[in-house]
């Protein structure tokens, strides 16, 4: 692979790579939109003080659904990172 090409994709994994590390734990969350009614299923990375009970899961994420428009409506289950 040539160096010009190489330099973006080793920035894009190392990005990546820092994303991911931030992260203590998996949800999977089931959320529902109005008007018109839509419902989801969804998974999310949470914080390390995110992730020790449904309701400090529920509590980081919901904020983050409704700045984009949706409601939480339940933590399905909470999967340990590494």
């Amino acid at each position: 692979m040539t160096r010009h090409r190489l330099l973006p994709l080793l920035a894009l994994v190392a990005c990546l790579a820092a994303g991911a590390a931030d992260a203590a734990c998996q949800v999977q969350y089931k959320a529902k939109r109005d008007n018109p009614l839509k419902l989801d299923f969804g998974t999310a990375d949470l914080p390390d003080e995110a992730c020790a009970s449904e309701a400090a899961a529920a509590a980081a994420l919901a904020p983050r659904l409704a700045e984009k428009g949706w409601t939480l409506l339940a933590i399905v289950s909470i999967v340990p990172k590494g």
